[in-house]
């Protein structure tokens, strides 16, 4: 059986962060902290980095914006250039509502499809949930965990490490 992680349970949220402050500055990297409810403070313990998200949702929601007026535009100007009412071919104030629709729709599945591949979405299991530990999650646990990834990983090293910032009910998780 492979190892995957070493877990440690802390107390309370106050000593999470703490933890994951220490265990950033002693060079762990892969590592991650769970919690029944989000933490604030927790992403800068851990060195997180501002997620890409708004950038792919930004980036794709101005290419939908400008595949739907150009698209309008070709339409109106070359494809099929009628005169409606008067107007002339290239009446820009009509293309507003479609330019706004796919601004929309194309910013609405960046979010979703992006949020999916930085997430490596859909996993339908992850070596992790073989911790009975992680259970605890989700109710009252507030875990850290270091994945053997990690080039600093090494089992006795780390569970030492654990133990000395603070953690207890210390958990190796192996599996396939």
């Amino acid at each position: 059986m492979n190892t995957h992680a070493l877990f440690a349970a802390f107390e309370n949220p106050a000593t999470l962060i703490e933890a994951a402050r220490r265990t950033r500055e002693a060079g762990y990297r892969n590592f991650d902290c769970y919690s029944p409810f989000p933490i604030h403070g927790m992403d800068d313990a851990m060195g997180e980095k501002r997620s890409p998200v708004g950038y792919i949702v930004g980036g794709m929601a101005l290419l939908g914006a400008a595949i739907g007026f150009s698209l309008q535009t070709w339409v109106a100007t070359s494809a099929y250039p009628l005169v409606i009412s008067g107007k002339p071919f290239f009446s820009w104030q009509a293309f507003i509502i479609i330019t706004f629709a796919l601004f929309v729709l194309f910013g609405a599945f960046a979010a979703v499809f992006g949020m999916f591949r930085l997430n490596r979405l859909p996993r339908l299991h992850h070596p992790l949930f073989h911790s009975g530990l992680l259970a605890k999650a989700s109710d009252d646990g507030f875990l850290l965990g270091i994945e053997a990834q990690d080039s600093l990983f090494d089992e006795e090293k780390t569970r030492d490490f654990l133990v000395s910032i603070g953690g207890t009910n210390i958990e190796l998780v192996r599996g396939e």
